[in-house]
């Protein structure tokens, strides 16, 4: 008897819940670390967290391609069947080391440059250079986990990466109490958790490779010519340069955020710290269905199926509506009330409660973008992400000027329509990318 296929639904959310629950442990971090710091009761504190975390993310999240490259690749590798994927985990993580000796080499500069371009002044800079100067240390070694969980997602070991994430950040939210509430380290106490956090996960990332047996594959290809032929490095360069790129300027759109609302003072800036974190939590969970995405819309294009690629697009399209339309909602009506948990500033309180309905709104405009972003790593289409990004980055500057009469609401607005601008873009270029890569199917 034929046993039917799953259907794309059921396969999507086989990837998409796996990776959800892992992003809202990622998520569980960055809120830690507000709601320790915020016990202070110290806004200049808790700002100087929320610059600092805003430094790294800028500093590492443009080399995200990492990740998102090495999940395509491996997940197009297992739809063609050629049993490359070892190839790829050497060549990604040659790459990341690299990355990594640069960062290390370019510390001295990069921090008080980074403060400056985010206009730290006064205690908050202070504050935000000491929690720079320790977290920055992990920063080879979140290169190093990027292309492990890219290689994890692409071969759809999703759980894996789940039982990491959280025994990671079950640690981490252990030290930020012990660190920051128990020993009074501050700004550093919540650098530092988040320095053992990133080592405990590469060891277990690392653990998981070598039993399935990757580790090994990736040690024999380092010596085989075909890992470094011209073709395959020009791939994944021209792949991660456009991802690098991509990631630049949504990176770039995150940090003048952080600027814009540092201008407005501390009680500002913290505030806007604490709802960007849960407007992070609600993108990291509806970036499952990106994950799904990516593998499924991979595989398919490997096998060169349209069909499957389309009903991937489909079912990734509906589901991550549905589930972004439940989020919006269930900000709407508690957004408020979880941010005022994250402070203990009274000031800082009224702020949030004050911006907390952009809340609501976010998650709609953006989950469309991120099962886009999904599928045109997949496939590959890396060029015409960068586009369409470029295109809503353009759109954002021009509101941030215009919108200043707004104030801080401005700034919401201009960084909502961001999210908006991408998924009508990617939605107008998709039918054509289509037809030009399945032309023959």
């Amino acid at each position: 008897m034929t046993v039917s296929p799953p259907s794309p639904a059921r396969q999507l959310w086989a990837i998409a819940l796996p990776a959800m629950l892992t992003n809202v442990a990622t998520a569980l971090f960055g809120l830690a670390d507000m709601w320790a710091i915020g016990r202070l009761g110290d806004a200049p504190a808790q700002g100087a967290v929320e610059l600092g975390a805003k430094f790294m993310l800028g500093l590492l999240n443009v080399f995200n391609f990492l990740r998102t490259s090495t999940v395509a690749l491996t997940a197009q590798s297992s739809g063609r069947g050629d049993g490359d994927a070892g190839e790829t985990l050497a060549r990604a993580m040659a790459v990341a080391l690299g990355i990594g000796a640069v960062l290390l080499t370019a510390m001295p500069l990069a921090i008080p440059l980074g403060l400056d371009v985010l206009g730290a002044e006064g205690p908050v800079r202070e504050a935000a250079r000491s929690y720079v100067a320790v977290r920055y240390w992990a920063g080879p070694v979140w290169l190093a986990n990027c292309v492990l969980v890219g290689w994890l997602i692409g071969q759809r070991k999703v759980r894996h990466v789940l039982v990491v994430e959280i025994i990671a950040n079950l640690v981490h939210i252990a030290l930020d109490l012990l660190l920051v509430l128990v020993v009074r380290w501050g700004v550093a106490g919540v650098a530092t958790a988040t320095v053992s956090s990133e080592a405990l996960k590469f060891l277990l990332l690392a653990a998981i490779v070598v039993r399935e047996g990757a580790a090994r594959d990736a040690l024999a290809a380092l010596g085989r010519k075909g890992t470094w032929a011209r073709s395959e490095l020009a791939r994944l360069f021209a792949l991660n340069r456009d991802l690098f790129v991509r990631t630049l300027l949504l990176t770039g759109s995150i940090l003048l955020f952080a600027r814009v609302g540092a201008r407005a003072g501390p009680v500002t800036l913290a505030a806007n710290g604490v709802l960007f974190q849960i407007f992070m939590l609600a993108t990291l969970l509806l970036d499952g269905f990106e994950s799904g995405a990516q593998v499924l819309c991979g595989e398919a294009l490997g096998a060169q199926s349209r069909a499957r690629f389309t009903a991937a697009v489909r079912s990734a399209l509906v589901w991550g509506g549905v589930t972004g339309l439940a989020v919006a909602a269930l900000y709407a009506l508690a957004g408020a009330r979880l941010a005022a948990a994250f402070s203990t500033d009274p000031a800082v309180v009224a702020a949030t409660a004050q911006y907390a309905p952009w809340l609501a709104l976010l998650p709609v405009l953006g989950v469309s973008s991120f099962v886009f972003d999904g599928v045109f790593v997949g496939a590959g289409w890396t060029r015409a992400m960068l586009g369409t990004m470029a295109a809503a980055m353009a759109a954002y500057l021009v509101l941030l000027w215009t919108l200043q009469p707004l104030g801080n609401h401005g700034l919401w607005a201009a960084f909502a329509v961001l999210f908006g601008g991408r998924a009508v873009g990617q939605a107008l270029v998709l039918p054509r990318l289509i037809r030009r890569s399945f032309s023959a199917s």
